[in-house]
This record gives structure tokens, C-alpha cells and sequence, in this order.
């Protein structure tokens, strides 16, 4: 079926108001799944996904492990990285990730370079929305994670000069460390050397410029979205609405 934008942006922004979370703002979250679904990356269904877990998971702030100034290899030299590493608790990404790129950016009047490396966290999906934002920043952004199952594991890169990122996949994982659990970015006020991030023997790849071609056509024609999620999504917020307007009767005083 064909929704338009504010459709999308008003049902995800009702059902995350209904969870009631003390972490996580809805309208931040709803813009990440729309801007997901626009690129013809599923964000309907990476939150569907979600909401069971963020009903259940921990609802607090995260830790950070480490910050401290690294050096690791670069193309031709060592580089001085500041590298921050959080432990999300196994939290959903998008209820944490518009609070940790803030502190971050912030970090980077010190620091052209600074590594974040996320551990505990899922639907790592739905992080691209709040990274591409990265684009109008004039912040370049490399961002990489593994899958328990195919792709192995995804690249997303974001250079200065694109509005939208290149994608690629991988089928089986280039890292020793694979930490399914994991996702790692980079924020850099230079590009990024691509060669240093991937291998060329990646799956499939997917484009800025076909990125864009999707976002053109869903703003003229409307967004695609497979039935079956719409229909799990409106059943997600309706159930969750019902439910705490059953709740709110019961309070208000009445006989």
C-alpha cells in the first residue's frame, strides 16, 4: 500500500507515546522510521521489530565504559582518534542515539576524529535516519555492524558533499571481532578513505544517488509499505491507546 509521510510520522509517533518510556523521544523516533521507510529500507519494520523489545527492555540511561584519546591505523599513518565506548543495555538504538551523537558532536570542537563504539544495542536500522542528519553538520560518518544472519554485515558511509549515504553489504563478516550486538561509528570533519572500510567482494551496494531517486519518488507518489506491517503497526498503537485510555477513565474521578 502507498502512505504518505505525516501518515507514518503520526501512527510510529502514537506508539511510542504509548510505551511510555522515560528514554526516547517519539517524534525523533517517528522522523527515523519514516526517513528509513523513504529509502526503501524497511523502517516500518525495524520498528515493528522493536516494539517488543523496547515494551520490555531497560528503561534508563546509558554508561559509558571508556573515553579516551586512541591511535589506530589509518591509510598511510597512525591516527589520533577520541574513541567512547557505551554500554546501551541492550536497549533499542533509536531510543539513545540523538542523545549520544549530541554529546559527540560536542566532543568534536576538541577532536576532528572520534570513534563510538556501542555495545548492547539493537535495531541499529534505525540509526540511519538520525546519521544522515550528520550530511548538514558537514560531518562525514561511517558507521559498520554485524548481522546474526545474512548480510554478515552492513557498511554505511557519509561523506561531506552527499546528502544520503552509500550502503553496502557484505556476507560474511570482514572484522575478527563480531559482535552481533555491536555498532560502531565514526565522525570525522574529513572524508573518510573508502578503501580503509571495505573490502570490494561486498554482496550488494546500494547507492546516494539511488537513495535519493527513492526519496524523489515517495514524496511525488507516496512511500511504499508492505500491507502486513501497516497493519502491525496500527494494531500496535491502537492496542497500546486502548489500553491507557481504559486506564485514564478509571482514574479520572468518575463513578
Amino acid at each position: 500500500m502507498i502512505v504518505s509521510h505525516n501518515e507514518i510520522v503520526t501512527l510510529v509517533n502514537k506508539a511510542f507515546l504509548g510505551m511510555h518510556r522515560e528514554t526516547g523521544e517519539a517524534d525523533l523516533i517517528a522522523n527515523m522510521v519514516a526517513e528509513l521507510q523513504m529509502a526503501g529500507l524497511e523502517g516500518i519494520r525495524h520498528f515493528n521489530n522493536a516494539s517488543d523489545y523496547i515494551l520490555t527492555e531497560q528503561d534508563a540511561p546509558i554508561d559509558i565504559l571508556y573515553d579516551g584519546v586512541t591511535e589506530h591505523a589509518g591509510a598511510q599513518e597512525l591516527l589520533t582518534s577520541t574513541t567512547i565506548v557505551f554500554d546501551v543495555h541492550g536497549s533499542s538504538i533509536a531510543c539513545h542515539l540523538p542523545a549520544i551523537l549530541d554529546y559527540a558532536l560536542e566532543r568534536m570542537t576538541d577532536c576532528p576524529h572520534i570513534i563510538l563504539d556501542l555495545h548492547n544495542c539493537h535495531n541499529r536500522w534505525l540509526a540511519y535516519g538520525e546519521l544522515i542528519k550528520l550530511a548538514s553538520k558537514g560531518i562525514a560518518c561511517v558507521a559498520r555492524w554485524d548481522n546474526g544472519s545474512a548480510p554478515k554485515h552492513t557498511l554505511f558511509v557519509l561523506n561531506q558533499g552527499h546528502s544520503y549515504p552509500e550502503l553496502y553489504f557484505f556476507d560474511d563478516n570482514p572484522s575478527s571481532d563480531y559482535r552481533t550486538q555491536d555498532l560502531v561509528i565514526e565522525l570525522s570533519l574529513l572524508n573518510f578513505d573508502l578503501p580503509t572500510y571495505h573490502r570490494d567482494d561486498y554482496s550488494h551496494r546500494i547507492s546516494s544517488e539511488q537513495i535519493i531517486e527513492l526519496h524523489q519518488q515517495a514524496w511525488k507518489s507516496g512511500i511504499y509499505v508492505d500491507d502486513g506491517e501497516w497493519q502491525t503497526l496500527k494494531q500496535t498503537a491502537t492496542n497500546i491507546l486502548v489500553e491507557n485510555s481504559d486506564q485514564s477513565r478509571q482514574g479520572a474521578g468518575g463513578v
